[in-house]
């Protein structure tokens, strides 16, 4: 399956497993790049000695490339880059922030940059900024997302018609269909999330894996757009939420009941009444907690068994 992405990563499938917060430790990007797809450490939720730790376990765990997310708005910032040139981790991935930033210092040396964008204008932005690629999510996708409210499958097609760089879709996929029908609209590659949460090496709190499986659609909503927005499972603390809507709430508001720690609470520590549970819309497709590597292989033999019925002319 060669193509820009797998060329550009050294990965034997176009498969990036997404850099989630409190789910994505060394455990699980390791598992991902043993299996030929790209793995990704989330550094959001990692101070930077964590962050080390980590890198320097997935470096033992795995001998294939693997990368680091790195969300820009999050403090130690600095800190955080630093490490990743010093333990030589070969791709970033970053998000939340400018991408001029820190792709010049990055590339500088010689790591692969990538940045995920929720429109047309920001994916430019970051091709003019000098990124090697971009990721193209919808508001499908699980945790913080865009404001827009586009989703995957009509970002993809207008992202590819303004950009020369390669394109990585993201935001409800997490099948073979899926990743066939992303790459037939004109990505190269994809990057799955939600479904790796559901993976026995995800560092997600088994508590809240289990509340994944239970999903049905409907059962995520997009909220607290005035602040960050981001795709939550209803629960005690989205009811909270949903309820000082009613009252026309300020930001000030929304920030005194978010508090601090939610999204640990919920999914590492698995708080299931009082914490953010953030995943996507296609929770509702995921029945069953397995091992990384197995979700690769299932998505990879999905996509050619059905791009091999269909396309076969």
């Amino acid at each position: 399956m060669q193509n820009k992405i797998t060329k550009l990563f050294n990965v034997q499938y176009p498969l990036i497993q997404a850099g989630m917060i409190w789910n994505s430790g060394w455990r699980l990007a390791s598992a991902v790049s043993n299996a030929g797809g790209l793995g990704l450490l989330g550094a959001g939720s990692m101070y930077p000695e964590v962050l080390r730790e980590h890198i320097t376990k997935c470096k033992k765990a795995t001998d294939k490339p693997f990368g680091v997310n790195v969300p820009m708005l999050y403090p130690n910032i600095e800190e955080i880059i630093n490490i990743i040139i010093e333990e030589k981790v070969p791709i970033v991935f970053t998000s939340a922030g400018n991408p001029k930033t820190h792709t010049a210092r990055l590339k500088a040396e010689g790591i692969v940059v990538v940045h995920v964008v929720s429109s047309v204008k920001f994916a430019l932005k970051a091709q003019e900024a000098g990124v090697d690629a971009v990721v193209a999510e919808g508001f499908e996708a699980g945790g913080h997302n865009g404001r827009d409210e586009t989703t995957t499958f009509t970002l993809i097609p207008m992202v590819k018609e303004q950009i020369r760089i390669p394109l990585i879709a993201a935001g409800g996929i997490a099948t073979g269909r899926g990743m066939l029908a992303a790459m037939v609209l004109g990505a190269d590659a994809v990057q799955v999330g939600s479904r790796f949460v559901a993976s026995e090496e995800s560092s997600a709190h088994t508590a809240f894996k289990n509340e994944v499986l239970k999903a049905k659609e409907g059962d995520t909503v997009l909220t607290l757009k005035e602040l960050a927005p981001v795709r939550l499972l209803k629960n005690k603390f989205f009811d909270q939420v949903a309820e000082l809507y009613t009252k026309s709430p300020s930001k000030e508001d929304l920030i005194e009941l978010l508090g601090r720690a939610r999204a640990k609470r919920g999914m590492f520590e698995g708080d299931l009444e009082d914490g953010e549970l953030e995943i996507g819309q296609i929770a509702g497709l995921i029945h069953e907690i397995k091992p990384a590597a197995e979700i690769v292989k299932e998505i990879i033999e999905e996509y050619n068994l059905v791009k091999k019925e269909n396309f076969s002319f």
